[in-house]
């Protein structure tokens, strides 16, 4: 004779589960540990201070003398380079992934002053196929130091990036380095030096094989209003009313991709370049007849944010060096709660219909 239960299928309850499991934590209490370990160890964690019986007892001293030899390495496990089975989200490509502000001493060519070692900050990204799993990031690092040593260049960190793109097998790959170049300045008048610190970064790309170098500098300027300069005019002309134009500190990012097989362009002709766009760029050393011959060379070179852009724009394009090109400026308004900002782009490069919200906000120096 067949019986038929009618709750073989039912979902037992909370109730009957907290029933059980009080049921499971009398009997583990008293029964020995031999008897645990026949129906399940895991049923010692039912009972405070009682150990899971076939749990290994782990040291708590760290193992100088141990030395992970080839078999060992093989055995660790590696889910970054597992299968496509493990891809978590949208099975999609990714442009870049990889890295960001991992520093080291790395030395740079002068235009007359020889090699200076400076901090870097780099950046290196490659592109992950959609139906690859990830990257192992520290072989971005090991391939960068393999080339670190030498004095840096553009062709060096094309080596760098060649082989962390043969390291980790992908098509596309970035390298960026950050830096503050230290350039000596004299005073206007007083005939004083100090030195200039700008914010400089190296970038290569290639993407299908084809490398692109770019460079970015962000130089700081003086910005005195056009129409503030002829309105304290005008008070003082016609009503003997003295009266300041304001003027604020200001910033352009410079971002210039270099034309392949053309000269070196040094980071100094580029400092060069922008000086010799808009000539009012913030002092080191300043004694009084300094501030005075400041004052006065703003006043002969007032300048609205638009104009900066196309005198930027002017001087980068008379240099054969130099192709596509970006100019961003910010004048950091004295008179304004907000700031005056601009962007032109020359060539197809720095073409973006979007920006980053947070650009502008990243031209902000010496707060």
């Amino acid at each position: 004779m067949n019986v038929f239960n009618r709750d073989i299928d039912r979902e037992p309850t909370r109730a009957e589960a907290e029933r059980a499991l009080a049921l499971l934590r009398d009997w583990a209490g008293a029964a020995s540990d031999g008897e645990i370990e026949t129906l399940d160890p895991a049923l010692s964690a039912l009972c405070p201070g009682r150990a899971v019986s076939d749990y290994p007892t782990l040291s708590r001293t760290y193992p100088d003398g141990f030395e992970a030899d080839d078999a060992y390495k093989a055995s660790l496990p590696d889910l970054q380079n597992g299968p496509a089975s493990l891809i978590r989200g949208a099975r999609r490509q990714i442009q870049h992934v990889g890295i960001s502000n991992f520093r080291l001493p790395i030395r740079f060519h002068t235009r007359e002053n020889g090699d200076l070692t400076l901090e870097t900050s780099v950046t290196g990204t490659v592109s992950l196929e959609a139906e690859k799993k990830g990257i192992n990031m520290s072989r971005i690092m090991r391939s960068f130091y393999a080339h670190a040593e030498r004095t840096f260049s553009f062709q060096v960190i094309e080596a760098a990036l060649a082989s962390y793109k043969a390291d980790l097998d992908s098509f596309d790959a970035r390298i960026m380095m950050c830096f503050s170049f230290p350039m000596k300045m004299r005073s206007l008048r007083s005939g004083l030096d100090g030195f200039q610190y700008y914010d400089f970064a190296l970038e290569l790309v290639e993407t299908a094989g084809v490398p692109l170098k770019i460079m970015h500098l962000d130089y700081v300027y003086s910005s005195t209003c056009p129409c503030s300069l002829e309105l304290s005019e005008h008070a003082r002309r016609e009503r003997g009313q003295l009266a300041t134009p304001h003027s604020q500190r200001s910033v352009a990012r410079i971002s210039v991709a270099l034309e392949p097989g053309g000269d070196c362009l040094w980071f100094e002709d580029l400092i060069d370049l922008c000086r010799k766009a808009v000539p009012t760029e913030t002092q080191v050393m300043v004694k009084r007849e300094d501030e005075q011959a400041f004052a006065e060379l703003n006043a002969a070179n007032p300048i609205f944010v638009e104009d900066a852009a196309r005198l930027f724009a002017e001087a980068l394009l008379t240099d054969p060096r130099i192709g596509d090109f970006r100019v961003i400026a910010s004048h950091q308004e004295s008179l304004h709660s907000h700031d005056a900002v601009s962007v032109l782009t020359e060539g197809a490069t720095f073409a973006a219909d979007s920006l980053d919200p947070k650009l502008f906000s990243t031209l902000v120096h010496g707060r």
